[in-house]
């Protein structure tokens, strides 16, 4: 389908649909930035937009001999461990080279180095809330390596499952993280596993 078949159900006008007025910060750390921005809308009246500025970050589907690697770690903000694919952005490098990113990330959570990377897609996680961007990657052709775990992921564990056992664990809620998801669609859509 191309953007011509897309029916929109209202039209847009000549002006802008936002125009931001004032821009804070209103919060900031090594992680995020939090963003307060008066705004204007179309038709005039002021708004309000509260949102989390972060660097993008890459996530690595591994893929090899039949199984998918996965990792999991504690999630602070909703106390809970989470199984995902290994995912990661350097915060002392924002405009890392995304392959380059993908290849080290994959390493420093599994161990793992990838003969073959492909980018097989961009996803925007939380766009109503977060800037960040995540490029999805399929990696195959893997090795072991010697894992490099930064401090704030020694909890870190890893596994491998059958493509079988990632859609199970989807399906009945072992598997939450929603960019995991997506990169697990995109990879079915591509026709990759």
């Amino acid at each position: 389908m191309d953007s011509s078949s897309i029916v929109k159900t209202s039209e847009q006008g000549a002006g802008p649909d936002i125009i931001t007025v004032d821009s804070q910060e209103v919060y900031a750390n090594r992680w995020m930035m939090v963003r307060e921005d008066k705004i204007l809308r179309r038709d005039g009246s002021p708004g309000l937009y509260g949102y989390v500025d972060k660097p993008d970050f890459v996530m690595i589907l591994p893929f090899d001999r039949g199984l998918v690697h996965l990792v999991q770690q504690f999630r602070y903000p909703i106390k809970s461990r989470q199984w995902e694919f290994p995912q990661g952005s350097w915060e002392e490098k924002p405009d890392a080279d995304p392959g380059e990113l993908a290849r080290g990330e994959l390493q420093e959570e599994t161990g793992l180095i990838a003969g073959s990377l492909i980018r097989i897609g961009t996803i925007y996680p939380l766009y109503g809330t977060v800037t960040q961007r995540c490029h999805v990657f399929f990696a195959t052709d893997l090795t072991p390596g010697e894992n490099k775990l930064e401090h704030e992921e020694q909890d870190l564990v890893r596994a491998a499952v059958s493509v079988d056992e990632l859609q199970r664990m989807i399906l009945d809620g072992d598997l939450q993280d929603a960019g995991t998801i997506a990169a697990f669609g995109l990879a079915r859509l591509r026709k990759l596993l």
